[in-house]
């Protein structure tokens, strides 16, 4: 059968929750393979994993600059960031602070858009 190939681009949006360092690593790994392979993808840190943005910027972690970098962070929660008392520090990051969820990063506008969410 001669048919065409029809790729679709799959949406991914991975919502880390989790405060592990090791943990959130895998997350970033595979948004970079999804995205490498040509999928839409996005990361928020939410919940406990907003104390790695710190974490990360400060050691200059590869996975997490590579990321930044290609536009894959969509932001970091704004509420979770202030309860955890690691505000002033993301800011710095220059990530967006979300807050379209009662304060904290909502995923609904992500499913309206068609993108799957791994939650970590």
């Amino acid at each position: 059968m001669g048919g065409k190939v029809i790729h679709i681009m799959k949406k991914m949006l991975f919502y880390g929750m989790a405060g592990e360092k090791m943990c959130f690593l895998h997350i970033i790994l595979n948004a970079l393979d999804l995205y490498a392979g040509g999928a839409e993808v996005k990361i928020i840190f939410e919940g406990a994993s907003v104390r790695l943005v710190s974490v990360f910027e400060q050691e200059k972690n590869p996975l997490y600059l590579k990321a930044k970098e290609k536009g894959l962070i969509a932001g970091v929660c704004m509420v979770c960031s202030k309860t955890l008392n690691v505000y002033e520090a993301n800011l710095t990051s220059g990530l967006p602070m979300l807050s379209d969820m009662s304060g904290h990063a909502g995923m609904r506008s992500y499913i309206d858009n068609g993108y799957s969410v791994v939650s970590i």
